[in-house]
């Protein structure tokens, strides 16, 4: 078994089972042992898109001309603004940024490596996986993650077809698979951008039906070929845990002691019923940033990875401390003016721990 990968995770010894003794991980008496934890997250970037205008997309309003007058020092302080979020998520205890980060609204592969090659993130040494989608907007999903500590072995890009009312395609993201070792144990990684809400939720409900369904049938084919398959689907969903793509489609479990060896596990699900948010319209919270898994991540064995805990990343840093979206996400435009801020979403993350024992 491959034992430590990265020299910043050796300090799990002891401190870490102290810790996890103190928030009663295990519930029941503990042996000395050494432990892994990784951090999975996700981040909607709000609009990462660079300065130049692309004939093909609808970027016009992110150009120096363009109604949001886009330019390359607004970009260049985004991508400070970004990275320094990344840098920090899930660091207070796992002494690193995330090992995999899901991400959503990227115009490019290009603006992906603009950012992971910033200064608060280049020592991490991100690689990424993106595919262009046919999203009319130009914006993607992809997964980064640390060399150091992942490696991917097969990725594709699954494409959504969708259909307005007139018979017209509706263009959108494209679901991302990847498949690859987490310090040398099988993870296979989903990453969504489901349809919006525009136009009305009950209007475009049926649009992330079908998100869920290609979802799901993306989870049925991994397992068919790989029964003991370890699954984690990460997104904006714009769903809640409790909306009926994740409780009728997906099927979709939020407490632990309802889970089987084929159900679905969705952690953000508790968040959501205590109140918490990871985006907020017209003072109403909703928890669409979400990561669900399967519950061999859940159930499973302690010499594997498993799945701790969940949480919603919010620095005072990122928050709007005043006026009318007091409380909300710092987004970068507001109201129509620039304001500098981060996103519009807060990051989501889950840790995952396994016991690695002792020589």
């Amino acid at each position: 078994m491959l034992y430590i990968l990265d020299s910043n995770r050796l300090q799990m010894k002891l401190k870490l089972f102290y810790f996890l003794w103190m928030s009663t991980f295990m519930g029941y008496a503990q042996t000395q042992s050494d432990y892994q934890l990784s951090t999975i997250a996700f981040y909607n970037l709000e609009n990462l898109f660079d300065i130049k205008n692309d004939t093909l997309i609808y970027d016009d309003d992110r150009t120096p001309d363009g109604k949001d007058g886009w330019t390359q020092e607004r970009y260049e302080h985004k991508l400070t603004q970004l990275s320094k979020v990344i840098s920090q998520i899930g660091r207070d205890v796992s002494k690193t940024p995330p090992d995999i980060l899901g991400v959503c609204e990227a115009e490019n592969k290009q603006v992906l490596q603009d950012l992971v090659n910033h200064p608060n993130l280049r020592e991490h040494n991100y690689g990424i996986v993106h595919f262009d989608s046919p999203d009319e907007r130009g914006i993607d999903v992809a997964l980064l993650y640390r060399k150091s500590v992942f490696i991917p072995m097969a990725f594709d890009s699954r494409r959504l077809l969708l259909s307005r009312d007139d018979g017209d395609r509706d263009y959108t993201r494209d679901q991302l698979v990847v498949e690859g070792l987490l310090d040398n144990e099988k993870l296979y990684f989903i990453v969504n951008h489901w349809p919006s809400r525009s136009g009305g939720e009950q209007r475009s409900r049926p649009f992330r039906w079908a998100a869920a369904k290609l979802n799901k049938r993306i989870i049925d084919s991994i397992q068919r070929n790989d029964a003991s398959a370890k699954i984690i689907s990460m997104g904006d969903f714009n769903d809640d845990p409790i909306d009926a793509s994740f409780k009728k489609v997906l099927d979709v479990k939020g407490k632990k002691k309802q889970l089987d060896s084929i159900s679905l596990f969705g952690p953000m699900e508790k968040l959501f019923r205590k109140g918490a948010g990871s985006l907020a319209y017209r003072d109403k919270w909703n928890v669409f940033d979400q990561i669900y898994m399967t519950s061999n991540l859940v159930i499973g064995t302690k010499e594997a990875y498993r799945f701790w805990k969940a949480g919603i990343f919010t620095p005072h840093y990122i928050i709007d401390p005043k006026g009318k979206y007091k409380g909300y996400p710092l987004r970068t435009y507001a109201g129509g003016s620039y304001i500098g801020g981060y996103s519009d979403h807060f990051p989501v993350y889950v840790y995952l721990i396994r016991e690695v024992g002792m020589d």
